[in-house]
């Protein structure tokens, strides 16, 4: 097992990635005791029978904790557009790279999405796809281990290099599989959602968006956003996790009583201890005189915050039958296409919405709409739900 500690064999090993059609890339961080991950191993693999050694596909392990390790080599093999860029599940990751350099690997391919789009089912993982593709099992043992120890032990680098090494067969077979159905567009549509900056940044102002509360009033939520833009930029500051700055049921809480003191502080049930003093208690104090100074016309509006619009709850229930029907049809994860939700808030009225637009229109939201205006019934063919249209349907009864 070869672990890089050095620019210059970085700098070899990409070199090498870049004759390549893909390599495949997985990392290790740890994120408990920060606001932002912290990266401590980088993995990556070239295809089978490829690299200086023609064993197996070249495959080592980056160690980004190395002292004087530059990753602009890594990050210029990401900007290299003839090698695919494989992850599995590459949200996180590329959340760690994109705050890091500014920019995504291109041109990029997850196998989690891949394999719902071949109908593996939803949120699959990679022990599945290892066990159902590559016909191998994992070691998960090392799965939680602190990867910011050094030096790691050999369990460790044996499970970290599993993660890259597997990922190459799952990747031919499911590339294969995506350019027999034709739907490599279906994957692009979603890679390119993945590739949105904002899903990766979180604006102090924007965070109290993320806080669920039954309440509605503008006046709490006035409370609720200056307690979270306090609480992320904070956080955000001093690299931290905001939960340990105060949770967010007792955010609620202090929303609800308005603490106007640090003796009112005191007697928080929530609260932790720490917060109820200093810098926190200051800052707690001062969001809730912002909120309860701001006029009217600056509270904010509930928008993330009410209940889903009511609609037809019988179209609705016709929606789920339909999804399902075509989800099976198409070999696709019901929940890749649409939402529980997003079927009450079709049946509702609203139009939109991803399931309603590009692939999944074709799939699902075309007959979603033409259900939703009458124009088509569902009908029972053995143990198979067909469409039809209303008049034939008509004439049937």
């Amino acid at each position: 097992m070869t672990t890089i500690t050095r620019t210059e064999d970085l700098a070899a090993f990409c070199a090498e990635a870049k004759t390549q059609p893909y390599v495949t890339v997985d990392t290790e961080f740890l994120r408990e005791r920060t606001y932002y991950a912290r990266l401590c191993l980088i993995q990556l693999a070239l295809p089978p029978k490829s690299g200086p050694r023609q064993d197996g596909g070249a495959a080592v392990l980056v160690d980004p904790m190395a002292e004087g390790l530059s990753l602009e080599p890594l990050y210029d093999l990401f900007r290299h557009e003839t090698t695919v860029k494989v992850f599995h599940a590459a949200r996180q990751d590329l959340e760690i790279f994109f705050l890091d350099s500014g920019f995504f690997p291109t041109p990029l391919f997850d196998t989690q999405i891949a394999a719902m789009v071949c109908g593996f089912g939803e949120q699959v993982g990679y022990e599945t796809l290892v066990r159902r593709i590559a016909k191998q099992n994992l070691d998960k043992t090392s799965r939680f281990t602190d990867w910011s120890h050094r030096p790691l032990s050999a369990a460790q680098m044996e499970y970290a290099l599993a993660d890259v090494t597997h990922l190459r067969a799952i990747y031919e077979y499911l590339s294969a599989e995506l350019a027999k159905s034709g739907r490599q567009s279906w994957l692009a549509e979603e890679i390119a959602t993945m590739e949105d900056p904002a899903t990766y940044v979180t604006r102090p102002e924007d965070a109290w968006q993320r806080v669920r509360t039954r309440t509605t009033s503008p006046r709490f939520l006035a409370v609720v956003r200056e307690l979270a833009r306090f609480r992320e930029t904070y956080a955000q500051e001093r690299d931290i996790p905001r939960s340990r700055v105060f949770k967010d049921d007792a955010l609620i809480e202090l929303a609800s009583t308005r603490p106007a003191n640090e003796a009112d502080l005191g007697k928080s049930r929530l609260l932790l201890r720490e917060a109820r003093r200093g810098e926190i208690a200051t800052g707690i104090l001062a969001a809730i005189k912002t909120a309860a100074a701001l006029p009217a016309s600056d509270l904010p509006a509930a928008t993330g915050h009410e209940p889903v619009r009511q609609g037809n709850s019988a179209l609705g229930d016709l929606l789920r039958v339909l999804l399902k029907a075509k989800a099976e049809q198409a070999g696709v994860a019901p929940k890749l296409i649409a939402s529980s939700a997003d079927l009450d808030l079709i049946a509702a009225g609203e139009r939109d919405l991803p399931a309603l637009h590009g692939w999944r229109a074709e799939v699902f939201g075309d007959d979603a709409l033409r259900l939703s205006r009458g124009e088509i019934a569902l009908s029972a063919k053995g143990t198979a739900i067909a469409v039809v249209p209303v008049g034939q349907a008509t004439a049937r009864a």
